[in-house]
């Protein structure tokens, strides 16, 4: 039996330091698309999304992160315009000082309800759904072809 298309499987990290609790670190990015993202990247076979979204968070801000929680799953086949991507968004902890490394050309340190940030991908909708994770306790809606 042939093996299933499938769309790929990412894992993003949105980090909190320990020392700025209300600000969210974001890198931007070297290669297109440009703009602001969150942290993350693609799992690789064999390996567990959780364990991606660490190395990813690593890779990019240099920062050993502890996981707090899963956010939500964001799944529009639009969502990335290098092709159908399906990520699991994580919250974390981390402490120390962000370095860009990898696939970030810098990391910046921002208010998430900053709506000028010039964000890439679905990653604004993700602050907002952080936004009322973070007011509310409530976890990221189901969405049924629905932003």
């Amino acid at each position: 039996m042939p093996r299933p298309v499938t769309p790929q499987i990412a894992a993003d990290v949105l980090i909190r330091l320990d020392d700025q609790p209300d600000k969210l670190v974001l890198i931007e990015r070297r290669h297109p698309p440009y703009g602001l993202a969150i942290p993350g990247g693609f799992v690789d076979v064999g390996e567990r999304i959780e364990v991606a979204a660490r190395r990813e968070a690593k890779e990019e801000t240099s920062l050993d992160v502890e996981l707090e929680c899963l956010l939500g799953l964001y799944s529009d086949p639009a969502r990335d315009p290098r092709g159908h991507t399906v990520t699991a968004v994580y919250v974390a902890r981390a402490s120390g000082s962000p370095e860009a490394a990898d696939d970030a050309k810098a990391v910046v340190l921002a208010d998430p309800a900053d709506t000028s940030l010039n964000m890439v991908f679905d990653h604004r909708l993700v602050l907002d759904d952080y936004l009322r994770w973070r007011e509310s306790g409530k976890l990221t809606p189901l969405r049924f072809g629905d932003r």
